[in-house]
């Protein structure tokens, strides 16, 4: 039986064998760092998907050896690059004796450049037959995949660089995460939104409930926070005129981590088209799969009451629920948690997450939340519990958060207040007065809508990825020993 310590040998014995390698190669006068430019013509997936044109040209590409099939006189070499992998051949009457000879020292890992002309073998390869091939970088660990230390999820998370060498769905995920955040910016360009940077290093942490992360400006001498929202900065370019802003940033939780949370993070027809755009240029179609599960995009998205919802799933019906005492009962009776603090609109939001939220399968907006968990959000006329905001739910998780913004300055001051009070009763993840915010609404802001999108989790199920941690290259997580 190999056991650990025989493994973690094997790999410092193959380390001291790349360095002695690398030593050689600098006492000979080749030293693998010494290169500072090689000039590469195409990417690996250009040339495979263009091969008709350059069949029989010369190109230039550069990518790490994976895979060596070294022969006598001739050997093949998989090379892989940003965008994908292509096969080289290298033979002794290319490359001359003492060139062909070193390069069967090469370690899979090496970087490698590689210049020739394009041709396909029987087999039906697309490869590039190379005349020059100098070595650019020495790499001096083992690829990680062959060794224990390296199956561990943990340390592929907190060592994304050596994870994209060797796994290409991680390399994809990627590549994907770029297009989607460059299509949704693509999208919101073509209907005239502008986009903007607002602050991260803020007074005050408003625009939705949550812990913030604490700092300090050594040079103000001031207590700062980092933001938890993009909200009140944006509502404060409307004010000025921006009719349509928006930002692609992160914003900062102090919250738990698990599979689709992130202490970072990154209206009704436009979120679905949005969704739907998303989808298909990803995807290739409407209809995904995620865990097995298929979830349409094409069909309308279905559209319910947060009230409605709780009704399908439990038969309770909150419509028929007068007061805080009736609704704290019903609480206690359900085996839902109830503090002093809880009234009949924040129980209503705790049955929706307790008994609804994780049916929410195909896209679907939740509507009407009670005021007091939506203190920056109009009320619905006729129903002044209620207020206009929607969530988009896809496979049981919250997508989206959108609302009418409240103008009100008086309406909003009040609710300050009622935040104030519940910080005071011990609740840490209220919003506060923020009086820079309500001084800028007193100038007066226009009716308006916003919307926040988790890309994190958009990006999670258009690439059918398990968890938060596989679309963020260098996630929050407890640092390895």
């Amino acid at each position: 039986m190999r056991t650990e310590q025989t493994l973690v040998q094997n790999v410092s014995d193959l380390e001291r064998v790349r360095r002695e390698k690398m030593a050689r190669l600098k006492r000979h006068g080749r030293d693998p760092f010494v290169i500072t430019r090689y000039d590469q013509t195409h990417y690996s997936t250009g040339i495979i998907e263009d091969f008709e044109n350059l069949e029989g040209s010369s190109v230039s590409v550069a990518g790490r050896i994976m895979l060596s099939r070294i022969m006598g006189r001739a050997s093949f070499c998989t090379l892989r690059d940003m965008k994908g992998q292509i096969q080289i051949y290298v033979t002794r009457d290319d490359l001359g004796d003492e060139a062909y000879s070193e390069f069967r020292t090469w370690d899979c890992g090496d970087i490698v450049g590689a210049r020739g002309k394009v041709f396909r073998t029987r087999t039906g390869e697309v490869t590039v037959h190379v005349s020059t091939l100098p070595l650019l970088v020495k790499f001096l660990t083992p690829l990680p995949n062959k060794f224990q230390g390296l199956r561990d999820p943990d340390r592929c998370y907190l060592q994304s660089y050596v994870d994209l060498i060797t796994n290409e769905r991680s390399r994809h995920t990627l590549l994907t995460r770029s297009e989607i955040i460059h299509q949704i910016r693509t999208y919101l360009y073509s209907l005239d939104f502008v986009e903007v940077e607002t602050p991260v290093l803020v007074a005050n942490a408003g625009g939705a409930s949550a812990r913030p992360f604490e700092t300090h400006i050594n040079s103000l001498g001031e207590d700062v926070n980092l933001r938890i929202s993009l909200e009140l900065y944006l509502k404060r370019l409307i004010i000025g005129g921006t009719d349509r802003v928006f930002e692609i940033g992160k914003v900062f939780r102090n919250e738990g981590v698990d599979t689709r949370h992130n202490p970072e993070f990154t209206l009704m027809e436009l979120t679905e088209d949005l969704f739907r755009f998303l989808a298909e240029k990803n995807c290739g179609s409407t209809v995904i799969t995620y865990a097995g599960t298929r979830i349409d995009f094409g069909k309308p998205f279905r559209r319910l009451t947060m009230i409605e919802a709780i009704r399908e799933c439990t038969g309770i019906d909150f419509d028929t629920v007068p007061d805080d005492t009736r609704a704290k009962a019903l609480a206690e009776e359900n085996g839902i948690p109830c503090g002093p603090l809880d009234s009949r609109g924040t129980i209503i939001a705790s049955f929706f997450d307790a008994f609804c939220e994780e049916k929410m399968i195909q896209p679907t907006f939740i509507m009407d939340h009670p005021i007091e968990i939506s203190p920056l959000t109009k009320k619905k006329p006729g129903a002044p519990d209620r207020v206009e905001r929607f969530e988009l739910y896809i496979n049981g998780w919250e997508m989206a958060n959108a609302y009418s913004e409240l103008n009100d300055p008086i309406d909003q001051r009040e609710r300050f207040a009622a935040q104030d009070a519940l910080a005071l009763a011990g609740d840490d993840e209220t919003q506060h007065t923020d009086e820079d915010f309500l001084h800028a609404m007193e100038i007066g802001i226009p009716p308006a809508g916003g919307i926040g999108c988790g890309i994190d989790r958009l990006v999670m199920l258009l690439t059918d990825s398990p968890a938060i941690l596989d679309v963020l290259l260098f996630p929050t997580m407890r640092r390895l020993s």
